[in-house]
């Protein structure tokens, strides 16, 4: 891990403390331009919610893209956003949040957080409410069930009348819902997996490179597998409040010199084992010896 880093132990914000503190920033524009003023700049013009600090909004865990390992949160997001913290001259702090506020830009607004990374893929909804960087990652989408189950698509699952599951306020829920299932929604991907292991669920969709981590653990390899890949075309981004285009700018420059200069490469094959865009069975961001089916983009976290 990069030695700029620091992180405190993730914590965990409820619904009613997220919903309390819309409701002070509502209360007057008073507070909201106090809270503005005061707020911590950074080279570049950047404010930031708190002093020496870029806080990061995210929802643990989504491994390998961000978890808990010891008392530290590490993965594939969190070493991305340590370039942005470096850039700054500046640490990076962890909240760990429901998606559902990461992705309505509530966590945002509410000045939890000056930054959104949590594999979450960019769509015209969420542009609505959120401030993207340019793409950072190149994402699928896969089916996972059973070994043995001789489920190849979307199709069988339907042809079989076989039980569907998603984690909820994902891409990867829209998707199959367009496709005219009914899935049975999990809060978050731990929930979902165990949906699968306990017979919740026959079969779910989820992030690829989530599915491959998932099965390299024994326990879950020797039983599951990686079934059938939906190639949605999506891609995911950092977020951001609306109206913060100063650290847009220093975020998108980061991400572009980091893939100039090699870093980006270096951090891709620490998390995922291979270099983007590579064949491999193992890693993300390429095919999977399953069948690939090709979709239009939808899917995602």
């Amino acid at each position: 891990m990069a030695p700029w880093s620091t992180y405190r132990k993730a914590a965990s914000i409820g619904a009613a403390v997220l919903a309390t503190a819309l409701a002070v920033s509502a209360c007057g524009s008073d507070s909201a331009d106090s809270g503005t003023a005061t707020a911590s700049a950074a080279p570049g013009g950047v404010a930031l919610v708190n002093a020496g600090k870029i806080t990061t909004c995210t929802n643990i865990p989504y491994e390998p893209f961000q978890f808990n390992q010891g008392d530290k949160v590490v993965g594939f997001d969190v070493d991305i956003v340590d370039l942005v913290a470096k850039k700054l001259g500046v640490t990076q702090d962890i909240v760990d949040i429901d998606f559902a506020a990461i992705k309505s830009g509530a966590a945002l607004n509410a000045r939890k957080c000056d930054v959104a990374a949590a594999g979450m893929t960019i769509t015209p909804e969420r542009q609505q409410n959120l401030l993207f960087s340019e793409p950072y990652f190149d994402a699928t989408q896969a089916l996972m069930a059973k070994k043995g189950s001789g489920i190849t698509s979307l199709d069988d699952v339907k042809a079989k009348n076989l039980k569907l599951g998603a984690q909820a306020s994902t891409t990867g829920l829209d998707y199959v819902k367009k496709q005219g299932f009914e899935p049975i929604e999990f809060a978050d991907s731990p929930k979902e997996l165990l949906g699968l292991q306990t017979g919740q669920a026959d079969v779910i969709v989820q992030d690829l490179p989530v599915v491959l981590t998932w099965l390299k653990k024994g326990d879950v390899g020797d039983k599951f597998e990686h079934v059938a890949s939906l190639d949605t075309g999506e891609q995911y981004g950092i977020g951001m409040k609306k109206d913060n285009e100063a650290l847009k700018k220093v975020v998108d420059e980061v991400l572009a010199a980091a893939k100039s200069d090699g870093t980006y490469n270096e951090i891709y094959k620490k998390w995922f084992g291979t270099e983007p865009g590579a064949t491999s069975g193992d890693g993300s961001g390429a095919e999977s010896p399953a069948e690939t089916e090709t979709e239009s983009p939808a899917a995602g976290s």
